[in-house]
């Protein structure tokens, strides 16, 4: 393999004074999603040097559910900062209180956004980032360590690029890398063995994995969104192709504990989902098979078998074709590993964060505002921001990243007013999607 190194930087190699040299390097971002675009929108709109990384292309995850139509509307999707360098390009703003697919988030936003002048010649697409450490020194060396720059290393075509930067912004996201279907989140040998036959994430069931799932036997595991929009698509699937069979597989204790507030719900949209689900259930359309807690699964001449506990005694279901597994998702701390970071234990998520998330107590319209305090990492100018920087919480919104990235880039450009004024508008009830109507295409809660 050709080994091609680059080091990106902006300063004079003879300055003595590291903390000078440190201020003339950019900030990088990694990765080009909806909130790592927004944080080189903020650092664009106050001319301060950037780069950005990206495995992929700029909205790449989002494609990946670009049939999903998200029931947060288009006014919580869109950057202020974002949109304003966008309308300086004669963009036309979507209306406010439409629901967006996935793929029409990408292709009238995220697009323009990194096709702007300000922000696509800093864009480093395709380009997968391995590590990022501090500069000549590893995670054990204390002394000037605040004084050295960030070194990122990254892949880009088999070749290695190596870049410099005075503060980065980890915007990597969680999607892609999802919890498994095992009650106790612990990967094993029979569900990695059966890859082939389970998809982790969102499958456009009434689009181009139709013939994957008619007139199958396919296990829904999960109680949240995703999982209900699944089931709901699979119904529809059902009313063409009768012999496909459906059976929602869940820790709750009860089905009604995953419908929500249904006709009570603050948002309409999101309610119906509990109420259409709820109904098929009760016409015995869906089988419900809860509390199940998966111990493992394998596969036998009866198709996949799920083995697990029900009240107490040991259960196995079986007959499987396909497996939906909709667990969440969790972040891959691999490349800042040679960081100082502090991570809550349980969640997963920046510790200040922590309390403030826990999904055992809060939903997505309770979580108070916070800023770049509350994602400052013992590593300085290092955070995580974004569905990263809450780990396995399952309450994330763009419009938070968007409130998140706006006060860190405040901060690192030195207006400390700004950064420590944090402010967060959002319904009570907490922004996600919904299958908006009967023959809507698929959709789930990618907010």
């Amino acid at each position: 393999m050709k080994l091609d190194v680059k080091v990106n930087t902006c300063c004079n190699a003879t300055e003595k004074a590291p903390i000078i040299k440190e201020k003339k390097l950019p900030v990088a971002i990694i990765g080009g999603g909806p909130v790592g675009l927004a944080a080189a929108a903020h650092l664009a709109e106050r001319g301060e040097a950037f780069f950005l990384l990206e495995a992929g292309e700029a909205g790449a995850n989002v494609l990946s559910w670009g049939h999903v139509r998200l029931f947060s509307p288009w006014r919580y999707n869109i950057d202020k900062a974002a949109a304003a360098l966008l309308k300086k390009h004669n963009w036309q703003e979507p209306e406010l209180d439409v629901l967006p697919f996935g793929k029409e988030l990408v292709d009238h936003y995220l697009a323009p956004l990194s096709n702007l002048p300000e922000i696509k010649p800093f864009i480093h697409s395709k380009t997968k980032v391995i590590s990022i450490g501090k500069k000549e020194i590893d995670k054990m060396k204390t002394a000037g360590r605040e004084d050295v720059p960030f070194v990122i290393y990254a892949e880009k075509e088999g070749n290695l690029q190596i870049f410099e930067a005075k503060a980065v912004i980890d915007a990597a996201g969680t999607w892609g890398n999802p919890n498994p279907a095992a009650s106790s989140g612990i990967w094993h040998s029979g569900e990695k063995g059966l890859s082939g036959q389970i998809y982790y994430g969102i499958p456009d069931i009434a689009g181009k994995e139709k013939e994957r799932y008619a007139k199958k036997r396919t296990a829904v595991i999960g109680g949240g969104h995703s999982a209900v929009n699944a089931l709901l698509e699979l119904a529809e699937l059902k009313v063409t192709h009768p012999e496909t069979d459906i059976v929602w597989v869940m820790r709750k204790q009860k089905a009604e504990d995953a419908y929500g507030g249904e006709e009570k719900d603050a948002l309409a949209a999101r309610g119906a989902l509990g109420s259409r689900v709820h109904q098929l259930v009760d016409a015995g359309v869906i089988e419900v098979q809860t509390p199940f807690f998966i111990q493992s699964m394998k596969k036998s001449d009866n198709g996949i078998e799920l083995i697990g506990s029900q009240s107490g005694e040991t259960k196995q279901l079986s007959g499987f074709d396909e497996i939906i597994v909709n667990a969440g998702s969790r972040p891959d701390f691999s490349i800042i590993s040679e960081l100082r970071i502090s991570i809550d234990s349980a969640t997963e998520s920046v510790s200040a964060l922590s309390p403030l998330i826990d999904p055992n107590v809060h939903s997505c319209g309770t979580v108070r505002p916070h800023g770049e305090k509350e994602l400052r990492q013992p590593e300085k100018n290092f955070y995580m921001v974004g569905a990263k920087s809450y780990g396995r919480a399952p309450t994330f919104l763009m419009a938070t990243g968007y409130e998140q990235v706006r006060s860190v880039v405040a901060h690192l450009c030195g207006d400390f007013a700004a950064a420590e004024k944090v402010e967060l508008d959002l319904p009570e009830t907490g922004v996600c999607s919904v299958n908006f109507s009967k023959n809507s295409k698929t959709e789930s809660c990618c907010s």
